[in-house]
């Protein structure tokens, strides 16, 4: 496991992360949200012994990760694909990192064909692009095959067949029993690969729960979008029953946005006073809209408003 126990970083006068306490389990993908400047990427320096708390303590399988004498075997990492020697060809990278971990020459070629480098082992990395450089990193963290691993936005700069293949790819290391901490900002990526979230705003925890929870959270509650040639019959029919309507798009449309009334009663009732429904289905809370509303007093960096 990667345990957190008050954690806490300050620079100067800035506190960037303050006494965060979670635990990362594994055998599940969870998730580290946070605004820009949230502190996440110092938190994860800090799990790895890239930088020194300034308060609590953080551990990998139990101790201090410094402590593990050939830290790849232990646990593997990507925080920055762009921390990579341009002059060297990838097998190289990954055989110099193999060298200093005791891990065999023949690993190497295997993790490049696991992301899908093989063909370019032996090109420069000056010349990658910036998915490639995702897919190299992904290969170093998982060079010496370990427990633990930590992804701080590996997916930026990848195509959509690299995005899929790397949540497929993060999904069947947890269910290989290890421990995967992945950061990201794409909120629909993370709602289809994590089980769990650590959420941090200004360096301070705001919530450690399933995603589904976490979801629920927010005041957009689940919804029912209903399709009807009748949409002014049926919303008569539904606000009397207590539900509130809104039609969904432009003036005129076909289309209604049902809260508080489940389908099942929305269904009965156009059945019981013969409303012909083209559509009927049910949406759920959405990850994002949780996200933007519960960390809206985090946000370090406002945008202008859009006029």
């Amino acid at each position: 496991m990667i345990e957190v126990n008050e954690l806490s970083r300050t620079y100067g006068d800035k506190t960037a992360v303050d006494q965060l306490s979670f635990t990362v389990r594994p055998g599940q993908v969870t998730g580290f949200l946070g605004p820009n400047g949230a502190g996440k990427t110092t938190t994860m320096r800090m799990i790895l012994g890239l930088e020194t708390p300034t308060g609590g303590t953080a551990t990998v399988s139990g101790v201090p990760f410094r402590s593990h004498p050939r830290g790849l075997r232990h646990a593997g990492a990507l925080l920055d694909a762009g921390h990579v020697h341009g002059g060297r060809s990838a097998e190289a990278h990954l055989a110099a990192l193999a060298r200093s971990n005791g891990i065999g020459r023949r690993r190497v070629a295997e993790v490049l064909e696991e992301v899908g480098l093989a063909e370019a082992g032996r090109r420069r990395i000056g010349g990658f692009s910036l998915g490639m450089k995702q897919r190299l990193g992904i290969a170093a963290a998982l060079l010496g095959d370990p427990p633990v691993l930590m992804f701080d936005e590996p997916v930026n700069g990848m195509d959509p067949e690299g995005v899929l293949w790397a949540r497929r790819l993060f999904r069947r290391l947890a269910a290989e029993g290890r421990t995967v901490f992945l950061s990201s900002h794409l909120m629909s990526e993370m709602e289809q690969t994590a089980d769990q979230l650590v959420v941090i705003g200004r360096g301070r925890m705001i919530a450690a729960e399933s995603v589904r929870s976490f979801a629920a959270r927010g005041d957009h509650r689940s919804s029912v979008l209903v399709g009807t040639p009748q949409a002014a019959e049926l919303t008569v029919l539904l606000t009397a029953a207590g539900a509130t309507v809104e039609p969904e798009g432009s003036a005129g449309a076909e289309r209604l946005v049902v809260t508080g009334t489940a389908a099942d009663r929305i269904g009965a009732l156009a059945l019981e006073h013969r409303i012909v429904l083209h559509e009927l289905s049910t949406r759920s809370a959405s990850l994002e809209e949780a996200f933007m509303e519960l960390t809206a007093d985090s946000v370090e960096y406002q945008s202008g408003r859009t006029r």
